[in-house]
């Protein structure tokens, strides 16, 4: 099922914005203290690297992805997710602004 609406969370009004302007997110807390961000990645291929490990959900559009040490392009689309281990690389590949939420840990 893809997150159409977050309620009760406090939003990072300022963004973060990579790779010239072809990544933009903004951080969501929760009550919790549970950390977020919901984003966008404009058409582009791009390398990320992860501190925590990391599932990204697609919410709109559509992506492919590859892991550090594979040679496989997977593809995402909206209601699905991919897990990314902590310290580790990878590739993502946009023709179509892809939407996202970035669970942490």
């Amino acid at each position: 099922m893809t997150t159409t609406h977050i309620d009760g969370v406090s939003v990072t009004t300022t963004a973060s914005v990579y790779f010239d302007g072809k990544c933009v997110s903004h951080g969501i807390t929760f009550a919790d203290g549970t950390k977020k961000s919901v984003g966008v990645i404009l058409p582009a291929t791009l390398t990320f690297n992860t501190g925590a490990p990391e599932v990204m959900e697609c919410v709109a559009g559509s992506c492919e992805y590859r892991l550090a040490g594979t040679e496989t392009w997977v593809k995402s689309s909206p209601g699905e997710n991919f897990s990314i281990p902590g310290n580790a690389k990878f590739d993502i590949r946009v023709t179509e602004p892809y939407h996202y939420i970035c669970h942490f840990g």
